[in-house]
């Protein structure tokens, strides 16, 4: 670097180097001039014969000679000064900056400057390894090519390094420097270098509390001796700053990695958290809620959250089962599921299950709730159902929309049955034995309906409706299963009849008809009931009126059935109230074949039972 690089402008007081730089020069202008006038003295003392006195000349070049020496090393301080602090300012900078990609390239591009170096890199220790192989930054080398260049097959081969230097730097753990690499008997034999042809090279440590993280590597393959100790020792010290510095960059560049790890771990546990159907409350142990989502907000009715709140300030008084369960899952820090009745406010009885368990560090409980409000409505629901409907029917009511039994016209078969003589039988009886014997009955009838997937209308004193093909049981074949269940009451009869005393014994008359007919929910705001309304239901109970212990069927039933069972055509005798046209209906013998969805056998022998029934039966109610 030429003198007039670092010449300081004359008038600078603040850069005493500078000051005595330029004092120096004007001293060497003025011994110049003293040596040339004295020179011009001498030669004009010598035409005279005379002579300057001894030794005056040699001492003024002398002191001429000591300022230019004195200039020289000014200018050499004032370079080291000005190196100096140029190298406490970088170091600065790097040491109050934390991202690591800034703070590697200031220490390359400082190393790059105080060196001269044609090129250079920065490799660093493989935290999980241990291996130097992370090729960090370089000046005027692809990092790519730097990783590519240590495999067998690399290309590229114009910006090779020495992979032998920096093993000598991770061995020793001592820098290295070559003025001529390939003159320096300790590298002869390298291939990376000979082949390379490299010269001046320059390898520095980096450590951090005597562990060695990296290093700092530049070369020049043109320039001979371009590295001297100066270099050395001004990279040396500078590389144990830059090495804290890198460190640091790192640590804060992996706690800021971990961060948005633990930070998209917990944003997506929020996620999943906030996604849980069930609620989920957190107690500390004064029973204050410290986490809640928000299924739980919803369950309790709470306006934003209930963090912060206690239990109580969201129902109307805590169950002691609750203040129970507390207890005996802090006490015995094991989880309990238990149900739970209570009353919020905003929404009424509410029915939850709940799992308690206590929090693993020991500070609280932690509380899973399951809302089964909806589904104990519907399990009551349901169980009002199954005294109308068998089991079977109660499945089919998931798929039955509220519109469904708000109001719909269908084409169904309806069945009246009617106790015969029951009047009669119950005159001379007590209350009690009465309500027995007619739900014996009764409950032959309804369990007849229900094996074929019928629906129980109503009962009414002594007789029981029972409904084919409505919404709730939908049926292709429903007249056939309609007199399948009135053969089946008929059979059944006879069967109870054998196992009761003879004054007990009642028969039934059964009409059934199919035609159009209106179904739906019908009754006030306080109570409705599922029902049918048409001509079928009037019919039906026609036709039983007529039934004398045997199953009645309309024309239009029999014309849907004509080719299943043996029917025999009767007269009706009592149409009053009828519809017009109702003269004839018929009698069910049997079926002719067991083909169909839902069959019973019913052979000659339950043929006869109905001739013979049907002969002798009283047909006074």
């Amino acid at each position: 670097m030429s003198e007039d690089t670092y010449r300081i402008s004359e008038g600078d007081p603040s850069d005493l180097p500078g000051n005595s730089q330029e004092a120096a020069r004007k001293l060497a202008q003025r011994a110049d001039d003293v040596v040339t006038l004295l020179q011009s003295q001498r030669d004009l003392l010598r035409q005279r014969g005379m002579n300057l006195p001894a030794g005056a000349l040699e001492t003024v070049l002398t002191v001429k000679s000591r300022l230019e020496s004195l200039n020289k090393k000014i200018v050499s301080t004032l370079i080291e000064l000005r190196t100096l602090r140029a190298l406490a300012e970088t170091t600065s900078l790097i040491t109050s900056n934390l991202d690591t990609e800034d703070v590697l390239n200031q220490v390359m591009d400082t190393v790059v400057g105080l060196t001269g170096a044609e090129r250079g890199y920065i490799v660093l220790k493989d935290r999980d390894t241990g291996s130097f192989d992370q090729f960090a930054v370089a000046r005027g080398i692809d990092v790519n090519t730097l990783a590519a260049d240590q495999t067998p097959n690399a290309a590229n081969r114009d910006y090779a390094v020495s992979r032998t230097i920096i093993n000598e730097v991770v061995t020793t753990g001592q820098p290295v420097m070559t003025i001529n690499a390939l003159e320096d008997e300790r590298f002869q034999s390298q291939q990376s270098i000979v082949g390379h042809a490299m010269r001046s090279v320059l390898a520095v440590p980096l450590r951090v509390r005597g562990e060695l993280t990296g290093i700092v590597y530049c070369d020049n393959r043109v320039l001979a001796g371009l590295f001297a100790q100066r270099e050395l020792e001004l990279v040396t010290t500078f590389a144990e700053h830059a090495a804290v510095a890198i460190d640091n960059a790192r640590l804060f560049q992996a706690l800021r990695d971990q961060l948005a790890e633990v930070t998209a771990l917990r944003d997506e546990l929020d996620r999943i958290f906030e996604s849980i159907t069930a609620g989920v409350l957190t107690l500390d142990r004064s029973g204050t809620i410290t986490l809640c989502n928000r299924a739980a907000i919803t369950i309790f009715c709470a306006a934003n959250t209930m963090v912060g709140h206690s239990l109580t300030d969201f129902v109307n008084e805590m169950p002691g089962p609750l203040q129970s369960a507390m207890t005996y899952v802090r006490a015995s820090a094991r989880p309990m599921p238990f149900d739970l009745s209570l009353f919020i406010p905003g929404r009424g009885e509410c029915h939850l299950n709940i799992v308690m368990s206590p929090l693993a560090d020991g500070t609280g409980l932690a509380l899973v709730i399951d809302d089964l409000t909806v589904e104990k409505a519907r399990e009551q629901q349901l169980a009002e159902v199954t005294r109308y409907l068998p089991t079977a029917l109660v499945k089919n009511l998931a798929t039955v929309s509220n519109s469904d039994v708000r109001g719909q016209e269908r084409q169904i078969t309806a069945m009246f049955c009617d106790v015969r003589g029951f009047t009669r039988f119950s005159e001379n009886i007590d209350p009690g034995e009465v309500v027995r014997v007619i739900n014996q009955y009764l409950s032959l009838a309804s369990d007849a309906i229900g094996l074929f997937e019928g629906v129980v209308d109503k009962y009414m004193g002594d007789a029981v409706t029972g409904l084919f093909n409505t919404q709730l049981n939908p049926q292709e074949d429903h007249a056939i299963r309609a007199i399948s269940a009135g053969l089946t009451m008929v059979a059944e009869l006879a069967a109870l009849h054998e196992t009761i005393p003879e004054d007990y014994r009642l028969d039934f008359g059964i009409g059934i008809d199919s035609g159009l007919a209106v179904l739906g929910n019908v009754g006030s705001m306080d109570r409705r009931e599922f029902t049918a309304l048409g001509e079928p239901v009037v019919v039906s109970k026609i036709l039983q009126e007529n039934a004398r212990a045997s199953v009645l069927i309309s024309e239009a039933t029999y014309a849907l059935v004509a080719d299943t069972f043996q029917c025999e055509p009767v007269t009706l005798e009592k149409t009053k109230g009828s519809i017009a046209g109702l003269t004839t209906a018929y009698r069910v013998v049997r079926r002719k074949h067991n083909t169909g969805l839902v069959a019973l056998l019913i052979d000659s022998e339950l043929a006869d039972l109905i001739h013979k029934t049907d002969s002798t039966a009283d047909d006074t109610d």
